[in-house]
């Protein structure tokens, strides 16, 4: 190579090479100081878009789980309610047993009917006031065969959602609450004066309410079990989306976190490379100065 003074050719290739390796010096400690790989789409393009799109999904279905759990939660209150109109059955059930022997007169049959359409008064207004979020439960708000959501307030059975899309069959499915108020249940005044149980006041409706009131615990008994097995069955999608979560969590972090050791190596690397390109840049810059010691012993 020439000894020149327009040009120093060797200051121009440190600095490219100090140019380089600053950059990389660059990229890996934003690398190791932010814990990502891909922290800009120019570090890996498709791998951030793949990343973008399960991120998402993460999301999504760990919302799912709480939207689960919410679910849970609104079964559980309507449960709860339940067991309550259950002891109120088995009080009726109690009373009109009272009231099927000859051994109490009329005056005394309908001091007793008195407490039983109490307690029907009290299932009516146990199944009416129970609620969760105030969406009603127990007075037939969810009792219907189809789902609308069309409108600002949905109405039939209840969807309940959490996969991360819209499949029928994978995404959601819904809870139906039948009725659980006296006039459902076939019990007390509210019934009707049809029903087998609808009074106790003489010996002969109270022996027909018993096998009456029989059935309506029965009916209880049926949504209670209908309750039960939603629970277990959210409980099991719960436990599903979360190993869904985990699993697209590990993928994700293969895809868009930093191997500490591997990138560290990498930094040392390229900070050798850097400090190299500076040390060789300042001996380049002194090399003009050969031309000019030539010059001046001219």
């Amino acid at each position: 190579m020439s000894l020149v003074i327009n040009n120093n050719l060797m200051a121009m290739n440190a600095t490219r090479n100090l140019s380089s390796a600053y950059s990389d010096l660059s990229t890996s400690t934003r690398r190791l100081s932010s814990g990502l790989r891909v922290g800009t789409s120019a570090d890996d393009a498709a791998g951030l878009a793949v990343r973008e799109l399960m991120r998402a999904d993460i999301a999504s279905l760990n919302q799912g789980v709480r939207n689960a759990n919410d679910a849970i939660s609104l079964i559980q209150t309507a449960d709860g309610a339940l067991s309550v109109i259950d002891e109120k059955l088995i009080r009726m059930k109690e009373l009109a047993e009272q009231a099927a022997t000859g051994t109490y007169n009329s005056s005394q049959r309908l001091v007793i009917d008195s407490e039983y359409q109490a307690m029907a008064s009290e299932i009516t207004r146990i199944a009416n006031a129970t609620d969760f979020n105030g969406i009603s439960l127990l007075n037939g708000h969810l009792s219907g065969d189809t789902h609308d959501g069309s409108d600002a307030t949905a109405t039939g059975k209840m969807l309940v959602h959490f996969g991360t899309a819209n499949s029928a069959t994978e995404d959601y499915y819904y809870i139906q609450i039948k009725t659980a108020t006296a006039s459902a249940l076939g019990v007390g005044h509210a019934a009707g004066s049809s029903a087998d149980a609808y009074t106790i006041s003489t010996q002969d409706a109270a022996q027909g309410a018993l096998e009456a009131i029989t059935k309506a615990i029965e009916s209880k008994d049926n949504i209670r079990a209908t309750l039960g097995a939603l629970q277990n069955r959210l409980t099991g999608t719960i436990e599903n989306l979360e190993i869904q979560s985990e699993n697209l969590q590990s993928s994700e972090s293969r895809i868009s976190d930093v191997d500490v050791a591997s990138e560290m190596t990498q930094f040392t690397r390229v900070q050798i490379q850097a400090q190299s390109a500076v040390a060789m840049l300042a001996q380049a810059n002194t090399l003009p100065q050969l031309a000019l010691q030539l010059l001046g012993g001219g």
